[in-house]
């Protein structure tokens, strides 16, 4: 099994290595505002008026990153180029991440952002990152503080390796455990994506997220804890990784590297759309982490549609996507 794939993992990256271009990276940069409102609007088309016009005002509030009163503006002219029904008071822009019923919508529209990039990801990476409820707390500084969670939201992220790009998440509060939510992810994943590597941390180290991982054909690439055994208790893969862990340690590493790529993820989205949420009540702060995600998203297929020259068809994507 383990030479099988990693044959075809070779093969399938020759097909992607390529030099990095600094003058294509430039061109994603300088074109990325233009384009990104173009993404939001052919994504959105997929929703009812209703829906779009309020998903299409919260994702340009957490991409531009003002206030709500300097956002009217941009708003304006998005309903001049008829991209939005009407333009909205600013309050009435701050109500709509608080419609418990856009929650799905949001998580949906994560899953089908990322699928234009399914041709290039086979590896992924599964973490979780603590996004504050107050303004400049910082959750590296808190992380191993257990009981200052409760001041936070935490955002569990299946990444694509490669792009960065989120193929599933879950928002829940800051106190909730890791491991309990690989499977949700993974399974998630799995029904839009081919899954050929998964890598996690020490914290979704467990017999029955290994075999998960293997059931679905993948190669779960996780640690073991220092005092963990070979004993398998019926998930052979356990026994399988573990013995490969063991032995060949530096190879083992290798695949478990890609793991930082969660890290990166977690970096680009935070530095792009801040630490902290601005919405004061539950549900709002859901939505706004669940937007900050889908604007990364949007941001890594434009990168990747000058790097590896992707195109993004939603209309295609949305017909292909097979729903939870």
């Amino acid at each position: 099994m383990e030479e099988g794939h990693q044959t075809n993992l070779h093969d399938f990256d020759k097909k992607l290595v390529q030099p990095f271009s600094w003058a294509d990276y430039n061109k994603s940069q300088t074109s990325e505002k233009r384009l990104f409102i173009k993404l939001l609007n052919e994504l959105t088309n997929t929703l009812t008026p209703k829906q779009k016009q309020k998903i299409f005002c919260m994702v340009m509030k957490i991409y531009i990153n003002i206030s709500s009163r300097r956002l009217i503006s941009d708003l304006a002219i998005a309903k001049q180029a008829n991209l939005i029904m009407n333009v909205p008071h600013f309050n009435t822009v701050l109500n709509y991440f608080n419609d418990l019923k856009l929650r799905p919508i949001l998580k949906h529209l994560i899953e089908l952002s990322a699928l234009p990039l399914a041709q290039l990801e086979r590896r992924f990476a599964v973490d979780s990152t603590g996004i504050s409820t107050h303004q400049y707390e910082v959750w590296n500084s808190v992380r191993s503080k257990y009981h200052e969670h409760k001041k936070y939201k935490k955002v569990h992220c299946f990444y694509g390796v490669l792009s960065n790009v989120v193929v599933s998440c879950r928002v829940t509060d800051g106190t909730a455990a890791d491991s309990p939510r690989f499977k949700e992810l993974l399974e998630n994943a799995a029904r839009n994506w081919t899954l050929e590597e998964v890598t996690a941390d020490l914290a979704y180290s467990s017999r029955d997220n290994l075999q998960a991982v293997s059931q679905l054909g993948a190669i779960p690439y996780i640690p073991f804890k220092i005092n963990a055994t070979p004993r398998a208790h019926g998930k052979s893969i356990w026994n399988t990784m573990y013995i490969y862990f063991k032995n060949h340690s530096e190879e083992f590493l290798k695949h478990y590297h890609q793991r930082s790529n969660a890290e990166t993820g977690f970096y680009m989205i935070k530095t792009k759309f801040g630490e902290f949420v601005r919405c004061k009540n539950d549900i709002a702060q859901e939505n706004e982490i669940y937007a900050k995600v889908l604007a990364h998203n949007i941001c890594c297929l434009i990168q990747e549609m000058f790097l590896s020259k992707v195109e993004v068809n939603f209309l295609e994507a949305n017909k292909a996507f097979v729903a939870q």
